[in-house]
């Protein structure tokens, strides 16, 4: 029997189904029952690619005979008519047989059936039904042809473990030891719950006019007892003990963290269907293997057959299931070729339902489908891949494990250990249960201690993410196998490689998609690119950006000799090539470009891995302006802590590229003096400046707005520590220097004015302060408008010069407004916010509303804590404020507050 020559029948005008057997091309044999009173019939193939309704005709019996007297015509030829009908290839022709009793000899021969269950949904739910029983010779063979069968079992796909009923097998096909020997005719209707069917034996049909001669040659070979020795006739024939497997054995014993998804799949594999295909998907070393091989071991016992198909390449695929034909038939599939011995295999998959195939691995959903499609109405399918799309159902998605199981699996591996330095470790392995497998193993091999190992894989990540400990599978290893899926990108698209390897060098999270713009045609090139890396699971796509995991990033960005998509130029030009596309959307301006303050939120992140994923030796004149520009934000956003490490690392960079003289290297001593200062480390600070001015009047002059700038910066320091003997005249120098360079309206000499202005409030001399603040808020105003930061600062400045006068009524609705529009422009933590909603306090404070003075040191101060740490000088002043206003008793003249620093402008 071959079930790929099983057909489902449908009657328009009865409205149900029936099963049938293609005898020839066109030629379906039937009950006649199933067709009575019909001109015209539809029939689809079991297990057909795309199974389709197609058209048909009654062929045989012209005239229908009256089956109540004659039960044993009850067969009928149906004739496919469809022109784009195409029959299955590479079946054997029919053989006919009969059963004579004095010829077998024998007490009972075994018989089969496949057929389908009654419906009267015509694109309802289908399960086959195989139907396994015996003919006892004595007593099955009736008169006038018919023949009783006596069921011994009953499978569906669906039902596996389960012995079902049988009804809805009328027309299918019977046979016995590979003959076709008889028709279903009655299969106890209404779900009947009996041991028996009955069938029309071909020799009764081929006796009735015109059966013969529509069939064609009908010769029916005798069932006879030689044939009981002898090699099954086909596959159909082959019979297995249930729970044969080849199934390999489990690449790690511990197996933790995975009881969610292990349900889901055991409900989605037991769910109610002829066929369930399931795939499980996931970035390689996650685990998708060992979680499908756990499954096959636990389930063995409740399949006919559990099958294990590496399937990396169609090659591959077709070797696995040749390996099942030789499994089944011993020597006798000796002579296949592997093509023959597969077809066979799936022959004898399709005609034995309740087995499960594990196709493992599987590179691309058009090979599996090759295949699978042929076994629609047999068994179970599990796949697993690294590829996410183009699968029949949907796939389940394999993360790594969460930190207890990460943790728990180490403890298992490696008998033990510190819980903080294994804790260290699977964060830096990423969870990933391949690469902490790895490492547990070469661990416990060798001896040394968790912090050794995470310190070997720091120092030496090659040699670390592609070590396959004593007894291991070589080819398990983090690199190697990350490898075969580079080579499939490349395959497809080799700039999807590049964007992974540039994408190594940034976090490894909300990475924008703009970054990688430039290395696409277009907006559409570029999200096909990035869905080919999702696809494969090497990054994850979502509103916030792009996600990689931070091991494969390490692996990617870490050269190798023994991987072309890791040499040493490729890393390095990944390297150049990533800075670069941040350069190109940094926005300019970071201290003043409110605008641009959301994209550097975005982009600080990855300078940061930046700065930690490159050697400092390898420093570079792009790298330089990325770090010192992500210096300069950082400052204006009050974390001047984190600014100066990149200056730092700048500085160091620069003097070695271009020597102490160079613009860059001076800019570095500038904007890394500023992060002093910022921090109130003055000390640092002044000297720096100092050294900057001196260098720049030699190299530039004395008007060059670069040294008009230092000397501006210098002052402010002389401004912070109090030295106003030495700032004020250096600001007023500063001040007619830029407006005889610069202009009266431009902004840096609207910056002196500012800082001229803080300088004579701090002295004191508030004649001078008052109307140079009220000409410099108008001129801002006028010429930078109401939102922009030194326009903020000035009406900051102006409240303040009214706050030292006593004047309050003026002083606090200016530091109101002020606090209103920071916060509005600048966010709630932005530095000058917080020393807004100082300023306003203390103007509270003044005109002896100490309870509202109070609340707003104590937000300003939790804000400070927050944002700028417990000993920045800004969050000592404010807590030094708040004592003061707490401890002070409600008079009518309250003591003046202390004031912050005046707000200069670097």
């Amino acid at each position: 029997m071959d079930v790929r020559r099983v057909v489902e029948v449908w009657n328009p005008v009865g409205k149900c189904s029936g099963t049938g057997y293609l005898v020839a091309d066109r030629l379906v044999l039937t009950a006649l029952h199933n067709v009575l009173g019909c001109g015209g019939l539809e029939v689809r193939q079991l297990g057909a690619e795309e199974p389709k309704w197609i058209a048909a005709e009654v062929l045989w019996p012209q005239i229908p005979p009256d089956l109540e007297r004659e039960p044993q015509a009850d067969g009928a030829l149906v004739r496919i008519t469809d022109p784009a009908w195409v029959p299955p290839t590479g079946v054997e022709p029919v053989r006919w047989g009969r059963i004579d009793a004095p010829v077998v000899r024998e007490e009972r021969l075994g018989c089969v059936a496949v057929g389908f269950p009654r419906s009267e949904v015509r694109d309802g739910g289908r399960d086959t039904k195989e139907i396994r029983g015996h003919i006892e010779t004595l007593t099955g063979l009736k008169s006038r042809g018919l023949i009783t069968a006596y069921v011994d079992q009953v499978a569906v796909p669906s039902k596996p473990d389960e012995k079902s009923r049988w009804a809805g097998a009328s027309g299918a096909a019977l046979f016995v030891r590979g003959r076709l020997v008889g028709v279903v005719t009655t299969d106890r209707q209404q779900d009947y719950r009996g041991d028996q069917l009955t069938a029309v034996s071909v020799v009764a049909l081929a006796a009735r006019p015109g059966f013969a001669t529509a069939v064609g040659e009908l010769v029916p070979e005798d069932v006879t007892a030689a044939d009981r020795g002898g090699a099954p006739s086909t596959a159909y024939d082959v019979e297995v003990p249930p729970g044969m497997n080849n199934l390999p054995e489990l690449p790690s014993p511990i197996f933790v963290g995975r009881t969610d998804v292990m349900a889901e799949l055991e409900r989605a594999l037991s769910a109610e269907s002829q066929t369930i295909t399931q795939t499980l998907h996931g970035l390689g070393g996650v685990g998708k293997t060992t979680l499908a091989l756990h499954y096959a071991h636990d389930h063995a016992g409740a399949y006919r057959l559990v099958w294990w198909i590496r399937s990396d390449t169609p090659e591959l695929i077709e070797a696995g299931l040749a390996a099942l034909t030789v499994r089944l038939r011993g020597e006798e599939a000796s002579g296949l070729t592997n093509a023959q011995a597969a077809e066979w295999a799936v022959g004898w998959l399709q005609t034995h339902p309740g087995w499960l195939l594990v196709f493992d691995n599987a590179e691309k959903p058009e090979d599996v489908h090759a295949w699978t499609g042929q076994l629609r109405s047999s068994g179970r399918l599990l796949i697993t891949s690294r590829y996410r799309r183009g699968w029949i159902c949907a796939p389940i998605a394999l993360s790594v494990l969460d930190d207890d199981a990460s943790l728990a699996l180490l403890s298992s591996l490696v008998g033990g250990g510190d819980a903080d330095e294994a804790h260290a470790l699977a964060d830096d392995l990423g969870h990933l249960p391949l690469a902490l497998e790895q490492a547990g193993a070469f661990i416990a091999q060798t001896g040394i201690t968790i912090a050794d190992y995470q310190a070997l894989w720091r120092q030496y990540p090659e040699r670390a993410t592609d070590a396959a400990p004593g007894g291991s599978d070589p080819t398990r290893t983090v690199a190697r196998i990350w490898r075969i899926t580079l080579d499939a990108l490349h395959e497809r698209d080799s700039r999807a490689v590049d964007i992974l390897r540039i994408a190594a060098w940034y976090a490894p999270t909300g990475i924008p998609r703009s970054l990688f713009a430039p290395l696409a045609d277009d907006p559409v090139d570029l999200a096909q690119l990035l869905g080919l890396l999702a696809d494969y699971n090497m990054i994850t796509l979502g509103r916030a950006g792009i996600g990689v995991h931070r091991l494969v990033q390490r692996v990617a960005r870490t050269p190798s000799a023994e991987d072309p998509h890791r040499d040493e130029a490729r890393v390095g030009e990944a390297r150049d090539r990533a800075v670069r596309l941040m350069l190109d959307q940094v926005p300019g301006n970071p201290c003043e470009n409110v605008a641009g303050w959301p994209t550097w939120t975005v982009l600080i992140p990855h300078v940061e891995a930046l700065l930690r994923a490159c050697d400092p030796a390898e420093h570079t004149a792009d790298i330089s302006l990325v770090l010192s520009e992500a210096g300069k934000f950082l400052v204006a956003q009050g974390q001047s802590r984190k600014a100066t490490g990149y200056f730092e690392r700048c500085l160091a960079g620069d003097i070695r590229l271009f020597g102490e003289d160079h613009p860059h290297t001076l800019g570095l001593w500038n904007n890394l003096a500023g992060a002093y200062k910022s921090v109130g480390d003055l000390e640092r600070a002044i000297p720096l400046y100092e050294r900057t001015l001196e260098a720049r009047v030699r190299l530039f002059g004395e008007d060059h707005p670069k040294t008009l700038g230092s000397r501006n910066n210098l002052a402010a320091a002389y401004d912070s520590v109090g030295d106003l003997e030495r700032a004020i005249p250096l600001h007023e120098r500063t001040l007619r220097a830029r407006v005889r360079v610069l202009g009266e309206d431009h902004l840096e000499t609207l910056r002196s004015q500012n800082n001229l202005a803080s300088a004579y409030d701090s002295v004191g001399n508030l004649e001078r302060a008052i109307p140079l603040c009220e000409r410099t808020l108008e001129a801002c105003v006028r010429v930078l408008g109401e939102g922009h930061p030194e326009t903020l600062r000035s009406r900051n400045n102006l409240a303040g010069a009214y706050k030292s006068v006593g004047d309050s009524e003026r002083a606090i609705p200016l530091y109101e407004r002020t606090l209103e529009a920071r916060v509005r422009v600048l966010g709630e933590g932005h530095p000058d916010t917080l020393a807004s909603r100082n300023n306003l306090a203390g103007a509270y404070e003044l005109a002896g509303n100490l309870e509202t003075a109070i609340q707003l040191y104590e937000q300003a101060l939790s804000d400070l804590r927050r944002v700028m740490g417990e000993d920045h000088p800004t969050t000592k002043l404010v807590r030094e404020n708040l004592s003061i206003a707490r401890a002070q008793e409600p008079s009518p003249t309250p003591p003046p507050p202390t004031a912050p620093p005046p707000q200069t402008a670097p």
